[in-house]
C-alpha cells in the first residue's frame, strides 16, 4: 500500500517510522505529567521560595516553616495551583524532550558516524533546548497562577491576560535561561542515563528492564523523585507500546 511505502521511506531517512513519533511523544508526554502530578506541591513551594521578599532585605524562610505556612493561611489546595499548565506542559515539554532524544540521536550518528557519548549529549540538548522554546509561554501562565492565590481564573483567561495587557512577548519572557538550563539538564540527563545502561550491560549480567532502567537512575538519583517516575514509567510505557528502551 502507498501509506506503508511511504511510512517505510519515511523510516528510512529518520529512523523511526510516523507511528513511533507518535509513540515516543505519547509515552515521554505520559510518563512526565505523571511525576508531575505526583511532585507538583514542591514546584509551588519552589516558586514560592524563590519570590521571597522580592527587591527587599530580610530573613528567608525555610521550605518547612513555608510550606506549614501555605497549608495552613491558603490550604492544602493551593499546593496544587497551577496544576493545569503544568500537566499540559508536562506532556508537552516532556513528549518533546523526551521523544526527540532517539530521533536526534539517530541523526547525530548518521552525520557524524559516531555513536559516542557526545552524540548523546548533543542530542539531548537540541531536545531540551527545542522543547523549552516551544513550550515556555505554559510555563510563564503556570508561575504566575501558582503565585496569585487570589485570582479565580483558569489557565486560558489568564494567558489572554498575559497577552492583551502585557503582549505576546511577555509568553517568553526567561525564555534564554530556561533553553540554557533545559539544554544542559536535558543533555547530562539523557546522555548519562544512556551511557550508563550500556556500561551496565557490557559489564554486568543486566539486561534491559525494570532492574536495569532502576539501576541506571540510581547512578544520578540525587535529581530527585520526578526523575525516577519518569523514566522508570517512561521506559514501561516505551516497551508497551512495542518501542525500544531509550
Amino acid at each position: 500500500m502507498a501509506s506503508d511505502s511511504l511510512s517505510g521511506s519515511f523510516k528510512a531517512r529518520w529512523g523511526v517510522s510516523p507511528s513511533d513519533v507518535v509513540y515516543h511523544f505519547g509515552t515521554s508526554g505520559m510518563s512526565v505529567a505523571a511525576a508531575t502530578g505526583v511532585t507538583h506541591p514542591l514546584d509551588v513551594l519552589k516558586v514560592r521560595l524563590q519570590m521571597q521578599l522580592v527587591g527587599q532585605r530580610g530573613a528567608l524562610t525555610g521550605m518547612g516553616r513555608l510550606s506549614m505556612q501555605v497549608v495552613k493561611t491558603e490550604g492544602l489546595r493551593s499546593l496544587y495551583l497551577g496544576l493545569t499548565p503544568a500537566l499540559t506542559r508536562s506532556v508537552l515539554y516532556g513528549g518533546l524532550r523526551l521523544g526527540l532524544y532517539e530521533p536526534s540521536k539517530y541523526v547525530c550518528e548518521l552525520a557524524f558516524e559516531s555513536t559516542n557519548v557526545f552524540m548523546k549529549i548533543a542530542s539531548g540538548a537540541f531536545s531540551g533546548a527545542v522543547a523549552t522554546a516551544l513550550t515556555n509561554p505554559v510555563e510563564v501562565v503556570k508561575v504566575r497562577l501558582q503565585m496569585n492565590t487570589k485570582t479565580s481564573s483558569g489557565p486560558i483567561h489568564e494567558l489572554q491576560k498575559i497577552a492583551s495587557e502585557e503582549g505576546v512577548a511577555a509568553l517568553w519572557k526567561g525564555v534564554g535561561p530556561a533553553i540554557a538550563r533545559a539544554a544542559a539538564l536535558t543533555a547530562s540527563q539523557l546522555a548519562t542515563y544512556d551511557e550508563s545502561k550500556q556500561v551496565l550491560m557490557r559489564w554486568t549480567s543486566l539486561q534491559e528492564g525494570f532492574y536495569l532502567h532502576l539501576m541506571g537512575f540510581a547512578i544520578f538519583a540525587r535529581l530527585g523523585p520526578q526523575t525516577t517516575i519518569t523514566f522508570i514509567l517512561c521506559e514501561k510505557l516505551r516497551e508497551l507500546a512495542g518501542l525500544k528502551a531509550l
